[in-house]
Order: structure tokens, then sequence, then C-alpha cells
């Protein structure tokens, strides 16, 4: 069976860095924790779990802590874990067992991330990130912020998730000013991290310098394209928070160039109509929405609610305007079947009823 080493990068974790180690403990058969500057107890509670605690002075360079944490590793495989991460469920079981039988199958595993979560409980944000490395191979991490391994050799992509569960922002500024620096003295950005200092500009208001860099970004042949497809989305919110429409309709359009149209596309697309009052164009792309399928795998962010309660109560409204009312309820309770206590969702289901009494009345 091989053996796995859990690597955390920390700093001021008090809060959540229990819960995560509590979960990894079940797993790991080592656990890593780089503390990079704390001033609570962190370090404390890490040495609870480990012996493994170091300590390592910040440099604006998550991928070189990070590959201090690895270096610092002796498991045949190499698991990252946030301080605010935690393997749920029958997860950690699942894990265990993929140890069992990974000599000779996989060099890295793809495992999904649930970053953003539903009232009940069930992911709205979901992504497939690089998450257990064999060791022998020397891969590092690359990028200042936003870091990431390129995978290689033999990947595997499989549904055990890792759910994070933050419970405090991060320090505001803190990503876009880490891309300044890497500008400002002159470090050659990466296709992902020229789309990823896009982000933050647009993250921190700042909306033409955000439209510069995307711009940049889906210029550069080497970019990976669900990276350009959600650049395309968030040049069309730069756009919009300039109040240009049309622009932010071209770059949603454009988007669709660098592969199937997805949920979040469609979405987006059918908003920009029936904010114009064309609610048969609307109804148009929330129906494509509710017909592409989520392909989590590929890496690239989805958005659980794109592809069902998004669309489905946005129906609801472009076919009560053309006139449907019909389908429109069909539509609200299909969206209230993902959230029954939705204020959307109520809010049509008095008006439809009401609607339906008036109706009645008028047939007698």
């Amino acid at each position: 069976m091989a053996t796995l080493s859990v690597c955390l990068i920390v700093r001021d974790e008090e809060d959540v860095l229990a819960r995560c180690l509590d979960s990894a403990a079940l797993f790991a058969d080592e656990i890593v924790v780089v503390d990079t500057g704390s001033v609570d107890s962190t370090k404390e509670i890490a040495g609870r779990y480990t012996d493994k605690v170091y300590d390592f002075a910040w440099t604006d360079d998550f991928s070189a802590a990070r590959n201090f944490s690895f270096s610092k590793a002796t498991g045949d495989f190499l698991m990252w874990l946030d301080a605010d991460d935690v393997v749920e469920g029958d997860n950690p079981k699942r894990i265990r067992g993929l140890m069992r039988g990974i000599d000779g199958c996989a060099d890295v595993v793809m495992l999904r991330y649930d970053a953003a979560f539903r009232p009940d409980g069930s992911p709205s944000l979901s992504y497939h990130r690089e998450r257990i490395i064999r060791r022998s191979l020397g891969l590092r991490w690359e990028g200042r912020v936003h870091e990431a391994i390129p995978p290689t050799g033999r990947v595997v992509s499989l549904d055990i998730a890792v759910s994070h569960r933050k419970l405090k922002t991060n320090e505001p500024g803190r990503n876009l000013r880490i891309c300044e620096k890497q500008e400002k003295i002159g470090e050659p950005f990466s296709p992902r991290e020229l789309y990823y200092y896009g982000r933050e500009l647009f993250e921190n208001k700042r909306y033409d310098e955000a439209i510069a860099k995307l711009t940049l970004f889906l210029s550069r042949p080497d970019g990976w394209p669900p990276n350009k497809i959600d650049a395309g989305r968030v040049l069309a919110e730069c756009h919009k928070a300039l109040e240009r429409p049309d622009e932010a309709l071209r770059a949603l359009l454009l988007s669709l160039r660098y592969g199937p149209p997805t949920g979040e596309t469609c979405c987006e697309i059918g908003k920009v109509f029936i904010s114009r009052g064309d609610w048969a164009a609307g109804a148009f792309w929330m129906e494509a929405a509710l017909s592409s399928r989520p392909d989590i795998e590929n890496g690239g962010f989805v958005c659980a609610d794109c592809y069902g309660f998004v669309p489905h109560i946005w129906l609801a409204v472009c076919y009560d305007r053309l006139g449907d009312k019909d389908k429109a309820s069909v539509h609200n309770e299909a969206a209230a079947a993902e959230r029954p206590d939705d204020p959307s969702v109520l809010a049509n289901r008095e008006y439809f009823a009401k609607v339906k009494r008036l109706s009645a009345t008028e047939c007698l």
C-alpha cells in the first residue's frame, strides 16, 4: 500500500486547523504543516497532530511555501490541503482505498473541490484540482498566487471531494498586491497567472485594468480553454459594471469559440437579452443552459445552479412575459424542487396562484 503525506501551509488558522487535521488524520500516513508567520495558536494546534511542523519566511509566493512543504514529506504520494479544507463523509475512507491500489495506476490524481455551498449543504461551485501527486516525479508548484502543479504522467480524475469551508475572508487585496509586485519586478506571467491577475482586478472593481489583462490573456495562443471561457464571462461582468451591455454580450459570444456552450455562459447571455426585454431570446439561452451538461472533470469552474435553478427561475419570468403562464409555472416548480424556500420561488408561486384565481373568476 502506498503511503500518503498530507501537506499544508498555514498562517493564523486556529479557528479551522483542528477541523482540517481531524479529517486528514483519518487517511494520512504523515502530516506536514508549514507555518508562514502565525501569531495565534496555529502551531500549537498543528503540534497535536504531527511533529513535522516547520517555519517558512513568507515571500509573497505561495508556490515557494508549498514546494517547501513537499520537500519535507516522505510519503510515496503527496496531497495538499488548505487549513479551511475538510474531507467529509466517506471521502477519507475512499482516499484510503485509493492508496491501496494506486501504484502502477496513477501519477497525478485530480479530485473534486467543492468551493461553495447552498443552504442545504450541497455544493454550488465545484471544479477538479490536482490533489495527490507521486513524490518521485519531483513535480513543483508554479505561480506566486493561484498556484498550481501542471499535471503530467498518468493523470486520473475521481469523484472524491475535498470541501473548502471558509470561516473568514482572505486578507483584502493580498492576491492583487502579489500580482502587482510580480509585474513591477518584471517577472513574466504565465497564461494562468495573467488570467487570475485579470480576475483579481475585477474583484477589486478595477474594471478597465481587468479588461486589459483579460484581453491580453485571450490573445495568447497557449491559454487553457476553460480559463478562456471564464475570462469571457468576467470580461462581460466588467463591461456590465461599466454600463456597456453590448460589449458584455460580445464578450460572452466570443467565449463560445473555446468550447461547447456552458450553462454558466448560456445563463449570462440569457440575462443580457432579458435585461433588454427580449423574452424570446432570453428563453432560448436559458433553455440552452438547461440542455448543457456540466463537465467538472475538465477543471473549469462549475456553478451547479446554472444547470438547474437559475435557468428555471428565469424561464418562469420569460414564459410569463410571453403569455404562457402554464409553462412559466412549470419552470417555477422545477426551481422549487431545488430551492423550495427561495424567495423568488415563493413570490412566483403566489403570483401564479393569483393569476389562476383571476382566470377562474373571469370564466364565471
